[in-house]
């Protein structure tokens, strides 16, 4: 069956992670994607880490569902090209550099004369104007200026560090699409099309704040009764084989976790209180973790779950995927891709009822549906080979 968003067609010209994830989340809920890429190498993404050929790992997973047309967007046919498709799109992602879509002609103002009720989408990474918008920007750098490389800092080292993942690409990602459907959305109830701006540095701020700022929201302190911050709680413990996490403070659970160690810290002076336990968590912490070290990591897990002790064993990265949760949620699953082989991916994690969401064709090679497209917007075989020939769509070698 048709997703949610079937008939729904985007046009993604992005690089690297944000801009092209908003299009795969699409993809994955029924949206048909026309990725443009640029005839040499196309996605830088493409070879970067673990790949087959020109098939990254990475961005494999963030370009599946779409159909990849190489365009030399610097030629006048090119362009033409880029607008033909566009005039059939609902929507128009692109993250290039502030200023850069306007220089090559495909700014809002040029894709709205072939397509007026357009929704078109700008993703950059601190905004369109300002003191860091000719900036380049990648996820470590807004990492640091949100605060996030600050709140990772080692409490025992009080080194900061970044979160080993693209966190915030990958959020933004999520922002675009949730801002694309409620344009569809709003645009469906005679608001027309719209330009949807979002910055990689605002998205950060909006996803860091309500926890992480937690100690620097109320402005008049003199009102504000301290607490220590949820991340003084967040702790790996050492097993004998292994790790484990829990946090257990609170008065419901902290009688169990007393049970499952066998301890007599629920009398003890120390930490009898949830005050006393906010106040002293150093020092729990650290209580705790002399005990938790002579356990195995199962052993522990399955006494504090027993108790109703909310608790987890780390999971190495290649048995993720053999989590019994994990394998009954069917989340992960296995399929053949054309080039690169077996591979795993994530399905879409929303189940929809009636308009189910599916993973999309697996990701393209660069160039695959260029023939393919144009011939849909309507070029005929001859008026493809000779933009072929010209140079203006189509992959082209690196100049050695």
């Amino acid at each position: 069956m048709p997703g949610p968003l079937h008939g729904v067609v985007i046009v993604e010209a992005c690089q690297m992670v944000a801009g092209p994830l908003a299009g795969t989340l699409l993809a994955d809920l029924g949206a048909e994607v026309i990725k443009i890429e640029i005839p040499v190498g196309g996605d830088r993404m493409r070879y970067l880490g673990d790949r087959v050929g020109d098939l990254a790992a990475v961005w494999v997973g963030v370009n599946r569902g779409k159909r990849s047309v190489v365009l030399d967007l610097q030629t006048p046919d090119g362009l033409a090209a880029l607008k033909t498709i566009a005039a059939r799109a609902d929507v128009f992602i692109q993250n290039f550099r502030p200023g850069v879509a306007d220089r090559l002609g495909i700014g809002e103002e040029a894709l709205r004369t072939v397509r007026d009720n357009l929704i078109y989408v700008s993703v950059s990474g601190f905004g369109e104007d300002g003191p860091y918008s000719d900036q380049k920007s990648y996820d470590y750098v807004t990492q640091a200026l949100s605060g996030m490389v600050a709140l990772q800092t080692d409490p025992e080292t009080g080194t900061p560090a970044l979160v080993r993942n693209i966190v915030i690409d990958k959020t933004t990602a999520g922002y675009a699409a949730q801002s694309i459907l409620a344009a569809l959305f709003a645009r469906e109830r005679g608001a027309g099309g719209q330009h949807v701006r979002l910055s990689m540095l605002d998205v950060a701020l909006a996803f860091l704040w309500p926890d992480g700022m937690m100690q620097h929201t109320w402005l008049d302190r003199e009102r504000v009764t301290q607490g220590n911050h949820i991340a003084d709680g967040y702790k790996v413990y050492p097993t004998l084989d292994g790790h484990i996490v829990l946090m257990a403070s609170s008065r419901s659970q902290f009688p169990g976790l007393c049970r499952a160690l066998g301890t007599d810290w629920e009398t003890d002076p120390r930490f009898s209180t949830l005050e006393d336990r906010e106040s002293r968590h150093v020092e729990l912490q650290a209580e705790i973790g002399e005990r938790i070290a002579a356990w195995h990591s199962r052993a522990i897990a399955d006494a504090l779950h027993a108790q109703d002790v909310p608790c987890a064993v780390v999971v190495p990265l290649d048995q993720v995927h053999l989590d019994p949760q994990a394998v009954h949620n069917g989340i992960v699953v296995e399929r053949q891709h054309p080039v690169g082989g077996p591979m795993r991916e994530i399905r879409p994690p929303a189940d929809f009822s009636a308009t189910p969401a599916a993973l999309g064709l697996p990701a393209p090679g660069h160039d695959e549906h260029t023939d393919e497209v144009l011939a849909e917007v309507g070029y005929d075989p001859e008026a493809i080979a000779a933009l072929r020939a010209s140079g203006a769509v189509g992959a082209r070698r690196r100049q050695r």
